[in-house]
């Protein structure tokens, strides 16, 4: 059963698909560009997904299958790629999902993250959000910021990951990477720790409880620079989702902490292309100014959509412009970036005005 399993896991690198599902009752299902391609093979039974699970998980995911109903963790396939690995029990059978992580770290130019960003990068202390829902790439553009960091600065950078996805080498910086239920037992407890191992530069997997935010504030506030991420989309939700995680009566002292301590928030969305094979990323980019600082504090979130709109000097940007933008350049279809719009009725008016004026041009 290994070897048909390797036999997979083969395929999916050669075909550069995103995620391997293997479910009792169909057969091997490959997620390409976005859609899922079951492959041409015998639906599987119970007894492969038990040997699947057997070949690749250790011994405690293992058990906490059997304690809790599944597990995560990351995943080598020889020397050829990663996986980073959810095996779960549904209908009292096990069903596992792979997705591939990428072994090449990307650059800006590759996951086309505005040069904007970059200059958030040197800045000695604050804290750095990306946000968007699952499989948007956050994971990846994280990789390519601590990558960065780790080729121009000499700094001690400190992961924090459930699992380790993607693997760095010391360059100009020492990196540490600590993975929940391996090396450490939680998020804030790991971020607590990390501030007695003199670093500079602390990156969050994932800030899901009240805990771990805290954590993470409190980190960028005494001197460090910190990346965390959420699942929200657009820099208003991030912010509300944040302040929202605390008792009424600690949230006007979180906004304060906040407004003072965010540096940017930056939100994505996977898109398939246009044309051909692959996906790009599309960005909101939200850089905390004096006036957002302000907004932040005096809980007014909701005006933070044309304090972006005015930003573009700073290297701000909505989401919908960048989807805009990726229309016009034909890069992504209409109905993609109208699924993906945070407001449709403005996106299909702006397109509107772009299509009369390219047929009715000025005289």
């Amino acid at each position: 059963m290994t070897v048909e399993l390797n036999k997979l896991l083969q395929l999916v690198v050669e075909k550069r698909a995103s995620d391997l599902h293997l479910t009792v009752g169909i057969p091997p299902t490959l997620r390409l560009n976005g859609n899922l391609r079951a492959l041409n093979l015998p639906a599987l039974t119970n007894d492969d997904t038990v040997s699947f699970m057997k070949a690749i998980a250790p011994e405690r995911i293992q058990q906490e299958i059997k304690e809790k109903g599944g597990g995560d963790f990351g995943f080598a396939f020889e020397k050829k790629a990663r996986f980073r690995v959810a095996i779960y029990m549904q209908r009292g059978s096990v069903g596992i999902a792979l997705r591939l992580i990428p072994n090449k770290l990307l650059s800006f130019d590759e996951i086309g993250l505005p040069p904007s960003t970059k200059n958030l990068l040197f800045r000695p202390r604050g804290l750095i959000l990306v946000t968007g829902p699952t499989g948007s790439g956050k994971t990846t553009t994280l990789a390519t910021m601590i990558d960065f960091i780790n080729i121009e600065n000499d700094c001690h950078i400190i992961t924090i990951e459930d699992p380790i996805e993607y693997y760095h080498e010391h360059k100009k910086s020492i990196i540490t990477q600590r993975e929940l239920n391996v090396d450490i037992g939680s998020f804030a407890e790991a971020i607590r720790r990390a501030l007695r191992m003199d670093p500079d530069c602390i990156m969050v997997g994932e800030m899901r409880d009240l805990e771990t935010i805290q954590a993470a504030i409190t980190a960028a506030e005494t001197g460090h620079l910190v990346f965390g991420t959420l699942h929200t989309t657009g820099a208003a939700r991030t912010i509300n989702r944040m302040v929202d995680a605390f008792p009424v009566e600690q949230q006007e002292q979180i906004r304060a902490q906040l407004s003072s301590a965010l540096l940017a928030v930056i939100s994505q969305a996977l898109l398939p292309k246009a044309e051909g094979a692959g996906v790009l990323a599309a960005f909101e980019i939200m850089i905390v100014t004096s006036a957002i600082e302000h907004l932040i504090r005096e809980n007014q979130t909701h005006k933070i959509t044309s304090a972006i709109q005015t930003g573009a000097q700073q290297g701000m940007i909505l989401l919908d412009d960048f989807l805009y933008n990726l229309f016009i350049q034909k890069k992504i279809t209409y109905q993609i970036m109208m699924q993906s719009a945070q407001s449709p009725p403005d996106l299909e008016q702006k397109v509107k005005d772009f299509t009369y004026a390219q047929t009715n041009p000025k005289r």
